[in-house]
């Protein structure tokens, strides 16, 4: 099988689903392009700043991308590429896809709010809860999956104590990248220049950062990179969205753009045979079995309940048209999709071990080498292509850092937020659990002692708790839709999939812990948290799916009383 095929089918799928389906969701949900969206209506400057559609789209595809597409399509094609394809092909269109706009609908219906809020408007109070709380470890679990991957692609040695130049250039223009944003943001907001003229200053400042970046590596250390990751999504979770995350989404979202522009064109060009097997079996050695393993590998290839808070939590509120919707959400889902394509098509480019000679151990690494060696054919300096593309890779994940640790903040918060009870009102301990500093300094203090066990590590969980999140958001979604009258069943058989990926994924990551403990093998360093959080999220994710289950199985008389 070439590459060339792969990608053309990829990319007739993709753009037909979102000419036919996308346009029939916006038709049965109703998109109301005169309508009054929350990013006008409760502006504050800080969360709620209406932004041009390609700078939403550029925030919300950044945010969910991170490195959910590259790494985890690489590690389950262990399977076989056969049915990752097919997953992420699917999965993107009927899952995830969905998914995202609905989530970003529900969302925009109800003044912005969170998915959690939309769990208390139409299920109740008590699952809001539980919700948020699953939300605020889940969080947790990705910056620190993110941040070993962002320090991994930063950290300026090898295990030999030897320089890596590629790393360096990418750590220097990632740094430089983000002081540029600031200054970015603040031209975005005050001057009166139309988009043209802050496109081809985001480019220019684009080009100088990756200069400077390539003539000047900056060489430090993994492990002080884990601790300046931290200070900097610390940072980056309570400032106002337009004075870095918008301008910071901005300028990588072109730096994506080439990302996938470039692999795809070399793919076109150099049509790679896929050298990898089409299939191995139900059952590898070092991953278990093909179900449930390969759905919560691949992740946020096909289908990721991160996007729902996203869609939900920062991209709704800053979307100016709700006709912007269907590119932002829906759209970028599709985009997310091609480059788990493409992602799988690198890494099955090389033969079984050619990789690990080349060099290339780490998911990204694999791809990026993958991709410069397609553009090296044609004339583009390798090691030049190579870190431009790590440097996107690590662009994904900070930018996925910024909007989960702002997420899992506000997440914190909300547990501990009454309507009932005023600011004015609130005792001295509910107003130290719902500042906003403490609740980022508690879950990016957490996520910081997870990290250091490695992504590794964490993936498996991460990716079971991330499904299960999806299946919980596609429920909050189809209750939504059936309280108000709207159509929802495209969303209650992709619900009940999930739940039988995730629960059984999540089963399982829970007995090889009774099994670690049984035999005296557990390690209550590595295994310890991990075993608090997978059970903490099982337990929460059956309650709160039993509540949206009893909400879906009522008669619509019954669920409109309940409104």
């Amino acid at each position: 099988m070439s590459g060339l095929t792969l990608i053309v089918l990829a990319i007739i799928a993709f753009g037909a689903a979102y000419l036919v389906y996308g346009r029939y969701l916006c038709k049965k949900w109703g998109i109301d392009p005169n309508a009054k969206t929350p990013a006008y209506e409760l502006r504050d400057g800080v969360d709620y700043e209406p932004a041009d559609t390609h700078v939403v789209f550029g925030h919300q595809f950044a945010s969910i991308a991170g490195a959910g597409p590259i790494n985890g399509p690489i590690q389950a094609a262990v399977f076989g590429w056969v049915p990752v394809l097919l997953w992420v092909v699917f999965g993107s269109i009927f899952f995830g896809a969905v998914q995202d706009f609905s989530a970003m609908y529900a969302s925009v219906k109800n003044k912005g709010r969170t998915i959690g809020y939309i769990i208390e408007e139409y299920i109740g109070k008590t699952g809001k809860k539980l919700f948020l709380l699953f939300c605020w470890l889940f969080c947790i679990l990705v910056v620190a999956a993110f941040a070993d991957v962002v320090a991994g692609t930063f950290n300026g040695f090898n295990a030999a104590g030897e320089t890596i130049a590629y790393n360096g250039s990418v750590a220097t223009t990632s740094m430089i990248f983000i002081a540029m944003a600031v200054g970015l943001g603040f031209l975005l907001r005050y001057s009166k220049f139309n988009k043209w003229v802050n496109t081809a200053i985001a480019i220019a400042l684009l080009v100088i950062a990756v200069y400077i970046g390539l003539q000047a590596p900056m060489y430090i250390k993994g492990s002080t990179w884990h601790i300046l990751i931290f200070i900097y999504i610390f940072i980056a979770s309570i400032v106002p969205v337009w004075a870095l995350l918008q301008p910071r989404d901005y300028l990588n979202s072109y730096l994506l753009v080439f990302m996938i522009v470039a692999a795809a064109v070399g793919i076109i060009v150099v049509n790679p045979t896929i050298q990898a097997p089409a299939f191995t079996g139900f059952y590898n050695e070092k991953m278990g079995s093909m179900f449930p393993i390969l759905f919560v590998t691949v992740a946020c290839g096909a289908v990721s309940g991160f996007h729902s808070l996203v869609s939900s939590g920062t991209s709704s509120k800053q979307i100016k048209n709700e006709k912007d919707m269907l590119p932002v959400s829906f759209g970028g889902m599709l985009m997310e999709g091609l480059l788990a394509v493409i992602a799988l098509i690198a890494g099955a480019s090389f033969m079984a071990g050619q990789a690990a000679e080349l060099g290339y151990t780490t998911p990204p690494q694999i791809f990026a080498g993958g991709v410069a060696g397609f553009l090296e054919t044609i004339g583009m300096p390798h090691d030049l292509v190579f870190t431009l593309i790590n440097l996107s890779v690590s662009a994904f994940a900070l930018t996925s850092l910024d909007s989960v640790a702002r997420i899992g903040r506000l997440s914190f918060q909300e547990l501990f937020l009454d309507a009932s009870i005023k600011d004015e009102d609130m005792g001295p301990v509910r107003k130290v659990l719902t500042n906003k500093y403490f609740a980022t300094v508690i879950t990016l203090g957490i996520g910081y002692v997870l990290a250091k066990v490695g992504y590794s590590t964490i993936w498996p969980l991460f990716g079971s708790a991330n499904q299960l999140l999806s299946a919980l958001s596609l429920m909050a979604c189809a209750v939504f839709l059936k309280k108000t009258n709207r159509q929802g069943i495209m969303l209650v058989i992709p619900m009940a999939i999930m739940m039988l990926i995730t629960f059984s994924a999540l089963g399982l990551k829970i007995y090889d812990f009774a099994v670690k403990l049984g035999n005296g093998t557990f390690n209550p360093a590595l295994d310890g948290l991990q075993m608090v959080f997978a059970v903490l999220l099982t337990a929460l994710g059956v309650i709160v799916a039993a509540q949206g289950i009893k909400k879906l199985g009522e008669k619509k008389g019954a669920a409109a009383a309940a409104k």
